[in-house]
């Protein structure tokens, strides 16, 4: 049950009432924005809610289960505050909303209905929808380690302890010729085998991308020459010259954490557990129960 100002009950048992939808979204780069439906610019704690922004909202759903509760907020994309560019960029993904209940003649009559974060967002040519989920979606997220063969731990963190700033792990260079939209040849890059930056990451530090990063699908060299895929097709496109900083991948298997990196002490998986095909094996006369690791 929601907890209502003196002031806030006192204009709702007129019957007559001047409310208004508003949302408050702070994105994981620390970056706020408020939207309202009103047609006017509302103001509290400092942050202006803006009408121009094209944001409206669905009914929100909910249950008195564990479900998540979800509401779709629907915004243009040719928005000044909420742009193409940064919903393919990932930097409104999981980003905290607060939506509240105000009296747009005093915004000072006010109530928090709900607190979420931005869930799946399916965007359109002219148009997004962002799904606005309720905090029961914490509930459904792993916590802790996994069990499993693979190392669990991300490259370069704390828990698995390699530098990769280390110049072994470390290069750049710059785009020489584009092959698809997600594919291109490299300069720059000849001291490094085929397959070292494989599940790496690249930094852009020029060009339409600059300052972003994303993810390395596969490295080969053809010719002497380095030929990169990205995971995903980048946010904008690249061109001909366009510098960037790579950083060395890893595929999580303990071999590669020892001839790669000679890091298996800090090996976060664990190797030998028994995989399925141990569940499929059947009896045969020839050896495998001799007691001996399989």
């Amino acid at each position: 049950m929601k907890a209502l100002s003196p002031d806030l009950q006192a204009h709702l048992d007129e019957g007559t009432t001047t409310l208004a939808w508003v949302w408050r979204i702070t994105r994981t780069d620390g970056a706020s924005f408020g939207f309202t439906d009103h047609d006017r610019t509302l103001n509290f704690d400092g942050t202006e809610f803006e009408p121009e922004s094209g944001l409206t909202a669905s009914e929100v759903r909910s249950g008195s289960d564990l479900s998540v509760d979800a509401q779709d907020a629907e915004g243009v994309l040719t928005s000044d505050r909420i742009t193409e560019t940064d919903i393919l960029d990932g930097r409104w993904d999981n980003a905290e909303v607060e939506v509240w209940r105000v009296n747009w003649t005093d915004t000072s009559q006010r109530v928090l209905m709900r607190r979420g974060a931005i869930g799946q967002i399916r965007r359109g040519r002219l148009a997004f929808v962002a799904e606005v989920r309720s905090l029961a979606h914490v509930l459904g997220q792993t916590v802790g380690r996994t069990f499993q063969a693979s190392c669990d731990a991300a490259l370069g963190d704390a828990r698995c302890g390699v530098d990769l700033d280390d110049p072994a792990f470390k290069g750049s260079g710059a785009v020489v010729d584009l092959l698809r939209d997600r594919a291109f040849m490299a300069s720059g890059l000849g001291g490094f085998e085929a397959g070292w930056f494989s599940y790496g990451t690249i930094e852009w530090t020029s060009g339409a991308n600059a300052g972003r990063r994303a993810e390395l699908l596969g490295h080969e060299v053809t010719d002497g020459v380095a030929v990169l895929t990205l995971l995903e097709p980048p946010v904008l496109a690249i061109a001909e010259g366009d510098a960037f900083i790579l950083r060395a991948g890893c595929d999580k298997r303990i071999e590669t954490c020892g001839a790669k990196f000679a890091n298996t002490a800090n090996f976060r998986g664990f190797p030998h557990i028994p995989g399925q095909d141990t569940i499929l094996r059947y009896a045969t006369k020839n050896g495998g129960h001799d007691g001996s690791v399989l």
